[in-house]
């Protein structure tokens, strides 16, 4: 049996570099084995306290989000299209802009089904109206829906159960977080789904009103009723869905042993992008990847997802991107305390390809 259906990552995952100009007409150019058109691009200014954007082909163009903020959904001149092998930006240059003359930027991009609904629905009983753009061999959907106000399913299109979810409210009152569930999040009580927050530091917790635990599926991802953050009756939201795909993607957990022989954390590829949050205390996202330090020199340039912090490289947050995974070898808490933390990574490259051949042997 193949080892992955993905032999080159950079098909579905991209994390490109590039300095803003300032201009109307800029065009971000990815580069990898293969051209990429994002569905969901996620941008952050380097070397400013700059929000992050978050802006997809479901929602539109221009039409923003922030992982630090619980804001609503703004509209500004940011990502005005997203073209066959990147995107396009506009004059975006205030002090949160996407597009400052001269300022460093980073891309984190994601393929869906560039912008087209694989699946949609009207609302039907307590069910929400959505329209899903899915991608099963990436494992990545994204998902916009009309809330009930009451208990029900949407669907996700990914194929199989999801293991990470993302929620934010679109049209809300500007304090709604962004709602998320992981499948290593610890739960007394199934029927209570876990739940983080991405915007803030705090720990995993448990509730009766948000994702119920044990109804979400291979098919649907399950509302425990109608709370405000994810399913307020009228309410407009924008869901992202994740599965780990063999070889390309992984979702999962660790233990951190506060040593500088850290953990290694297998994956079966070559890590592109990781993603970390300590779910047992409250602590800091760190967000990491390989064009921003491309070298193994024991420091590397973290940005904090919750936060609007520039760039930082410090050598408390020091790792290994391997063949195979990644090897911590620093004790900070963001990253290697004693307690539990959650993963999201994807691939520069799989450690084995379809043909069952290593991809270092090539």
């Amino acid at each position: 049996m193949a080892y992955t259906t993905i032999d080159d990552p950079s098909v579905y995952f991209q994390t490109t570099l590039y300095t803003g100009s300032g201009s109307s007409t800029q065009n971000v150019v990815n580069g990898g084995n293969s051209d990429l058109q994002p569905d969901l691009v996620w941008v952050k200014h380097r070397g400013a306290t700059r929000w992050h954007r978050l802006v997809d082909s479901s929602r539109g163009a221009s039409k923003n989000l922030y992982s630090n903020e619980d804001d609503a959904e703004g509209t500004e001149a940011s990502v005005t299209a997203f073209n066959s092998d990147g995107f396009s930006l506009g004059t975006d240059t205030g002090s949160d802009g996407w597009n400052e003359d001269g300022d460093a930027h980073v891309a984190w991009q994601w393929k869906a089904n560039g912008g087209t609904a694989t699946a949609t629905g009207a609302e039907s009983g307590n069910n929400p109206a959505y329209s899903a753009q899915a991608n099963q061999t990436a494992g990545f959907s994204i998902i916009t829906y009309t809330g009930t106000g009451a208990e029900g399913d949407v669907t996700h299109g990914l194929g199989g159960k999801p293991d990470w979810i993302i929620t934010k409210v679109r049209n809300g009152n500007g304090d709604e977080p962004w709602v998320t569930w992981h499948k290593d999040l610890s739960s007394a009580d199934a029927d209570n789904g876990a739940y983080i927050y991405l915007n803030t530091n705090g720990q995993g917790q448990t509730t009766s009103v948000f994702y119920e635990g044990d109804a979400i599926s291979s098919s649907v991802v399950a509302f425990k009723g109608g709370n405000a953050n994810v399913n307020a009756d009228g309410t407009n939201y924008v869901m992202y869905c994740f599965r780990s795909i063999q070889g390309y993607s992984k979702f999962g957990s660790y233990t951190g042993n506060q040593s500088t022989d850290g953990p290694f954390l297998y994956f079966g590829f070559k890590p592109a992008f990781l993603m970390v949050k300590k779910i047992s205390s409250a602590e800091n996202w760190f967000l990491i990847d390989n064009k921003r330090h491309p070298i193994n020199d024991g420091q590397i340039p973290r940005v904090i997802p919750n936060n609007s912090d520039a760039e930082s490289e410090d050598a408390s947050i020091a790792g290994d991107f391997l063949s195979n995974g990644f090897k911590i070898r620093a004790t900070q808490n963001m990253i290697n305390e004693s307690g539990t933390y959650i993963y999201m990574a994807f691939a520069e490259s799989p450690f084995v390809s379809s043909k069952g051949v290593p991809t270092t042997a090539r």
